[in-house]
């Protein structure tokens, strides 16, 4: 068996130091709040830690629905080892243990850990048995359709949802394309499509740049942890395509590593010299790196194989970046006609359209301002506003 390649490209870290763990406290209910609102169990499990993707939505949605008066939020999280927010109360089991008893039996049930809820919101994939109505909020269905790839805590967490599913839970997805896939993968009848928002830009932000070369240089970059679904391999294949014809261009991909990474190295091995030196990994960044990393590149490349959603979209364009992306999942409906979008197995065509994006002003011009007109239709008040309408017509439809 031949060696595998070693990987001599640069790889830039931010370093632990620079990530950014934010503790979110909601606060306590609006005073306002009227004598008939709901009460909702919320799985506040991944507020806890440095916040993903998920971890954001997450705490956004509970940001806008605690501020109305019609829903109560009572959080509580799975979890023995973690420290707890102080509004949060604890369900007294370990979660790998609880996942593995949920994933088979409907047993434990949670109901007396959580009163009084009248309803419990599964913010991340799984939703525990229980009498009460519930909703699960499942934001792309990569693990199920490769289940190969989902091994642990995320196939556990698969056996949930699908029993939670068979058992009557409704599911919550924030896309059309993910509602599709529940549908046909879990055999789901109750799914509302409810988008989710952009991810509000930090203000007065005044950072230096968090690699000093890229200062004043062109770059494409892609955001994401280095996992399969984000197709980086291509991405960088791309870019080798762009390299000799724009030779200060550079490729900054911005994200943890993950099930991917070894792909990524070996992609990035395979090009040439020229190319090879000008593309930098730079690890988990912080809020503030990625802000200063989207006001200063050229264009964000978005090629992934599949998404749920697809905050990076958003992001750009709130930031003024125009968007190279795929076909794939959610995105040609987050993105509009807001991105150049291209197959996601197609490299040529990805070099074609990254290499119109940067060099016709025009384009790059018509896509900025369609970005800027896209983002009118997402709103995290109106995320809430028909969350909270879903959480009272399930109470009301009964489990």
């Amino acid at each position: 068996m031949a060696a595998a390649p070693i990987a001599r490209h640069r790889i830039l870290r931010l370093g632990p130091a620079l990530v950014c763990v934010t503790r979110y406290t909601l606060g306590p209910v609006s005073a306002s709040t009227t004598a008939n609102a709901l009460t909702v169990a919320y799985d506040a499990s991944p507020l806890l830690g440095p916040l993903t993707g998920v971890g954001m939505a997450v705490h956004h949605m509970a940001a806008t629905l605690s501020a109305r008066d019609d829903v109560v939020l009572k959080r509580y999280a799975c979890s023995f080892r973690a420290t707890l927010h102080d509004d949060m109360a604890r369900l007294p089991l370990p979660a790998a243990v609880a996942q593995r008893l949920w994933g088979a039996m409907p047993l434990p049930r949670v109901d007396r850990w959580l009163r009084p809820a009248q309803l419990i919101h599964g913010t991340n994939y799984t939703v525990p048995p229980s009498r009460l109505a519930r909703i699960v909020t499942v934001y792309d269905c990569w693990f199920l359709r490769h289940p190969e790839q989902a091994g642990g805590d995320v196939g556990r967490a698969g056996k949930v949802l699908r029993r939670a599913v068979q058992s009557g839970a409704v599911v919550h997805a924030p896309s059309h394309a993910t509602a599709e896939a529940v549908r046909e993968l879990l055999g789901a009848e109750r799914v509302e499509v409810i988008p989710l928002s952009a991810l509000p830009a930090p203000q007065n932000i005044d950072a230096p740049a968090p690699v000093a070369e890229l200062e004043g240089v062109p770059f494409v970059l892609a955001l994401g942890t280095l996992e399969r679904r984000k197709n980086l391999p291509r991405l960088v294949a791309a870019f080798g395509l762009l390299a000799a014809s724009h030779p200060s261009l550079r490729l900054v991909i911005a994200g943890s590593d993950g099930d991917d990474r070894g792909a990524v190295d070996t992609a990035i091995d395979a090009l040439a010299n020229v190319a090879r030196d000008r593309v930098m990994l730079t690890g988990r960044i912080t809020t503030e790196a990625k802000q200063w990393l989207l006001g200063a590149a050229t264009v964000l490349a978005y090629p992934s194989l599949d998404e749920g959603f697809g905050f990076p979209l958003l992001e750009a364009m709130q930031a003024g970046v125009p968007v190279v992306a795929s076909t794939a999942g959610s995105i040609p409906e987050v993105a509009g006609d807001a991105a150049r979008l291209v197959a996601p197995d197609d490299v040529d065509a990805l070099a074609g359209a990254l290499h119109a994006v940067i060099d016709d002003e025009s384009l790059r011009s018509s896509l900025i301002a369609a970005g800027t007109e896209r983002l009118e239709h997402f709103s995290w008040d109106a995320t809430a506003e028909s969350l909270a309408n879903l959480y009272h017509r399930t109470v009301r439809e009964g489990t």
